[in-house]
């Protein structure tokens, strides 16, 4: 069908300014060309049995019907419960968390509720990609500071992000454990960050979805094996609770990102906002999901050191077969991504690079320029992920080696 022609553009200059997820694009070439899929963050594995039997009992039960807008009450306390044990944080259940169609809408609902058209919104990259988009729907303007490696890892350049920081900023984002790096944030990181927002005003959204992630760093020698990084809450910091909005999921600790059932904890203004935001882009989460994320919230710290454990076996073995195929990478401190370096395989850029590993190799990745902004970055680069079962990694391993071997 001919599309006529208009005098005014059909497409909204928002939705012109960036392009569709690239990651998602991945796992469609990954399926069409029959590649092992080590681009898009999603196990391939069974979801824990207990957590899928109280979301199917809860259905057989009927709670089917709309909850109420910002979450059934037990999944609510049970966030209270959680974030007590965890962070050392009194929530109010009732005034400070609002239950979302995952982190993803928790990020967009929590932007649209603080962010006006001209505010300015610090964004690290490389950067998990619906960032930037959320803050230009949101009428913002991102303005990015890079993430640089070396020296074995990627840290940012205090002086730079500084000068980002200016009366219009009105928002910072972080991702702590980061994606795509595998970057674990230090203290004094965080409190010069949260320095920089006390002083220009600024509201702090944190995106903790891998805060259970985190990894013993792995050395030639095992001697000098590191203990796992802190996570730290941005919500922890002094004079940061009232000016931090809190992004979390039950998505990757659960293994259930298909459920897409997350929240936003912040202080009760803010709540409010995002509230009325979340109930006319969504209505509400799942109704029988929140009942059986009460439950997971609920298991036993015995729990979250057995995941740990399974992610920490999986990155260090995923880790030496890049190095051998060629790769430069080192051990991420946590998150399940392995950002790696592609200059040794002589390809112009990441794009041609994958779409041969994808066609020729087999393996699935993303191209590391979907992670930036700033022209040129990222182009010699691309992310493995790890959140798969043995059996799938023993497959990409076996792929790979065609790198190693010409």
């Amino acid at each position: 069908m001919a599309i006529p022609e208009h005098s005014k553009s059909r497409i909204s200059k928002r939705a012109a300014s960036f392009t569709e997820s690239v990651i998602r694009e991945m796992t469609r070439e990954a399926m069409k060309h029959g590649a092992v899929n080590l681009s898009q963050g999603f196990p391939d594995f069974a979801a824990p049995e207990d957590i899928k039997k109280k979301a199917q009992e809860a259905i057989a039960e009927d709670f089917n019907q709309y909850a109420i807008t910002w979450g059934t009450k037990d999944f609510r306390d049970a966030i209270t419960e959680k974030t007590k044990w965890f962070l050392g944080l009194d929530i109010d259940p009732e005034t400070e968390i609002t239950v979302t169609c995952g982190s993803t809408e928790g990020m967009i609902a929590g932007m649209m509720a603080v962010l006006d058209e001209g505010d300015e919104v610090v964004v690290f990259e490389p950067f998990y990609e619906n960032y930037a988009p959320d803050a230009i729907l949101s009428g913002a303007k991102p303005v990015h500071v890079a993430l640089r490696y070396s020296d074995h890892e990627w840290n940012f350049d205090r002086d730079e992000l500084r000068a980002a920081f200016n009366p219009n900023t009105k928002a910072v984002i972080i991702c702590n454990p980061n994606n795509p790096t595998g970057k674990v944030f230090t203290r004094s990181e965080m409190e010069f960050i949260a320095d920089l927002c006390k002083e220009f005003e600024v509201i702090c959204f944190t995106d903790e979805i891998y805060e259970h992630i985190l990894f013993d760093e792995t050395q030639k020698d095992e001697a000098d094996r590191k203990p796992r990084p802190e996570h730290i809450s941005m919500a922890q910091i002094d004079g940061m609770r009232e000016r931090t909005v809190v992004v979390n999921s039950l998505s990757k600790t659960y293994s259930v990102t298909g459920w897409r059932v997350g929240y936003c904890i912040a202080p009760p203004d803010i709540s409010g906002a995002i509230r009325k935001v979340h109930d006319f882009l969504t209505v509400g989460a799942a109704h029988p999901l929140q009942k059986a994320g009460a439950y997971a919230l609920s298991l036993p710290e015995s729990y979250y050191d057995e995941l740990q454990a399974d992610y920490q076996k999986k990155r260090d073995f995923i880790v030496p077969v890049l190095q051998d195929a060629g790769f430069g990478c080192d051990y991420p401190e946590g998150a399940y991504y392995v950002m790696t370096d592609i200059s040794g395989f002589g390809f112009d850029n990441d794009i041609d690079f994958t779409m041969h590993l994808i066609r020729e190799v087999g393996v699935a990745v993303v191209p590391g320029s979907s992670f930036f902004k700033t022209p040129g970055l990222g182009d010699q680069q691309v992310r493995f992920c790890f959140c798969k079962t043995d059996e799938t990694l023993e497959a990409a391993a076996e792929r790979l080696r065609k790198l190693r071997n010409g």
